[in-house]
């Protein structure tokens, strides 16, 4: 029954046997690389990985583009999966966008046409892929991090302590008391229509993407709850991110986590969706390497340093993956800071989850990290990655 809820929970939140050596030791990765090592070596099963090769390649979970295997600090499997996205998105067209040779102009081809194969899932032919709401998960670790260096004094902070230029004439005083914490742990308060929604003009998100000044927008949304007192999936919340770096360092996200994060652990390639006001997209809009985004799954799992370097606080660290909030669905998932809890059988599992099946996923006790890349909005029914490998490696 388990099984059968956590596949149904990941479609409706748009989600579209093991060996063990505890004696290996854990690689330390180069700046620009990772150490590459075999599963057997790792004391993975090569059986269970190949069959799961074999039902990506068979199609059996949709369009997959890449799967990444890290284990104990060393690259064990890379591979990716050719789709024809000209070919898929072909005669798609909605509130999503439009497909190739779909689109009535050029006009119609811009960074918010999700079916449009020159945007998503790729960037423009380049290898960086769309991580859609994982990039909530990198943002907060920007937070962290600004948080770890002073610019930010603390999760006490009022969130609207960083919008003073902004219209707050819609402000309750709940919003206005609301702390940095609760943005984060998806309790802000505020009342937010995604997950209870379909993809159409009534979801609240769909309404964010479509606006001209996404702050603006968010800071005028009501409230239905106090801060802290429950939980909604609020991806509003989560851009607002993007204006709290911007204000208290003085540095647009993409540019501050380029000099903070990316280049420290090597991450040279990305791209970085922005708002029409010119605020990188801190909701879904990052583009990164599978390769690269396994790597600040495993700098959470080395508790924040690469190599010999303290990139993010233990302190951090620990309160993002924590348990902020519990049983936030009818499985009883949790939420960290922008980090989802998909503990299973006694054993954490820390995630980053994007739309179309955008997947990292932590499994400290075994020192593994999993990246998944897909592209699943194009229809049919398939089996999900993530219920097989959660239930596979757990």
């Amino acid at each position: 029954m388990k099984k059968a809820v956590l596949l149904l929970w990941m479609v409706f939140i748009f989600f579209s046997c093991k060996d063990s050596n505890q004696n290996i030791q854990t690689a330390e990765p180069s700046t620009d690389s990772w150490a590459i090592s075999t599963l057997e070596a790792e004391g993975l099963s090569k059986n269970i990985v190949d069959s799961i090769h074999g039902k990506i390649e068979a199609g059996d979970y949709g369009y997959i583009d890449k799967l990444v295997i890290v284990k104990n600090g060393k690259l064990v499997f890379n591979e990716s999966y050719p789709n024809n996205y000209r070919e898929i998105s072909k005669g798609f067209s909605g509130t999503l966008g439009c497909g190739y040779e779909t689109c009535q102009d050029s006009s119609e081809i811009g960074e918010y046409n999700y079916f449009h194969p020159d945007i998503h899932p790729y960037y423009r032919g380049r290898k960086v892929h769309s991580l859609q709401s994982v990039t909530k998960s990198v943002a907060a670790t920007v937070v962290g991090i600004a948080i770890d260096k002073g610019y930010i004094k603390s999760v006490d902070e009022p969130v609207l302590s960083f919008f003073e230029g902004y219209n707050l004439d819609k402000a309750s005083q709940n919003l206005k008391d609301a702390p940095l914490k609760y943005l984060l742990s998806m309790e802000l308060g505020m009342e937010w229509h995604e997950q209870d929604r379909p993809l159409d003009s009534t979801n609240t998100t769909l309404q964010l993407e479509t606006s001209e000044d996404w702050i603006q927008f968010t800071l005028d949304q009501p409230m239905d709850a106090e801060p802290g007192e429950k939980w909604v999936y609020n991806s509003g919340a989560s851009h607002l991110m993007s204006g709290i770096i911007k204000k208290a360092t003085g540095q647009y996200i993409d540019e501050y986590a380029n000099e903070h994060l990316f280049t420290p652990l090597g991450i040279k390639d990305f791209h970085w969706k922005k708002t029409p006001k010119g605020y990188p997209d801190t909701e879904g809009g990052l583009f990164l390497e599978a390769e690269d985004l396994a790597k600040i799954g495993y700098l959470y799992l080395n508790n924040g340093k690469w190599g010999d370097k303290q990139i993010l606080s233990e302190e951090w660290v620990n309160a993002a993956v924590g348990l902020q909030a519990e049983n936030i669905n009818q499985i009883g998932w949790g939420y960290g800071y922008q980090w989802w809890r998909l503990d299973q059988e006694d054993k954490e599992v820390w995630a980053g989850l994007g739309f179309g099946g955008q997947f990292l996923l932590v499994i400290p006790d075994d020192s593994l990290v999993f990246v998944v890349n897909s592209w699943n909005l194009f229809g049919g029914q398939n089996q999900n990655i993530l219920g097989t490998l959660l239930n596979t490696f757990i």
